[in-house]
């Protein structure tokens, strides 16, 4: 059975109303929205290598000495096999991006020459790390005499020395003798 137009011209003229007037409210009274922004998961990506790293570079190492001062490169590439490169980048929110190049270059398995942005020693990087964490003075943990009295042991509930049992002279042998 058809649905006669005027019906079709009301279903439409109400969906309209409907559809208009969900942007004629008035939002104010909510929080702003920076509360119920989503949270970003911090992004680190590659190897962080400190400045005291960089100073221990030398030319005329091994890769496999190089390998072993700054760790497994970043990226290596099928078509540049002479040169390696140690990227790292850290995102976090409401905190600066910090991004990090070192390229390492070789000739043959020798150090030939490296290029590095300026980086940071490990004190310095671990310091810009907690930027974010509140600095909170930890309580002062000092018990008054009169308040470990209240947590002492009346002297009928103490062990006397000689109910205590004695302390073996020897111990038992950890393995047993061989045969």
């Amino acid at each position: 059975m058809p649905v006669p137009v005027s019906a079709r011209a009301l279903l439409a003229s109400l969906l309209a109303a409907a559809l208009c007037g969900c942007s004629g409210f008035n939002l104010n009274f909510l929080p702003k929205a920076e509360i119920f922004t989503p949270y970003k998961v911090e992004v680190v990506q590659g190897n962080f290598v400190a400045s005291e790293q960089v100073q221990l570079l030398k030319e005329g190492m091994t890769r496999s000495q190089v390998r072993d001062l700054l760790g497994t490169p970043m990226i290596t590439s099928v078509f540049r096999g002479e040169r390696w490169d140690y990227a790292f980048t850290l995102r976090r929110k409401g905190v600066h991006t910090q991004s990090r190049r070192l390229t390492v270059f070789f000739k043959g398995d020798v150090l030939e020459r490296f290029q590095s942005d300026p980086m940071p020693t490990e004190a310095e990087f671990v310091a810009s790390l907690d930027i974010a964490r509140p600095v909170a003075t930890p309580p002062l943990l000092e018990a008054s005499p009169e308040s470990l009295k209240a947590f002492a042991l009346p002297l009928a509930a103490q062990p006397k020395e000689a109910e205590l049992p004695p302390l073996p002279v020897s111990y038992p042998p950890l393995e047993a003798p061989a045969p």
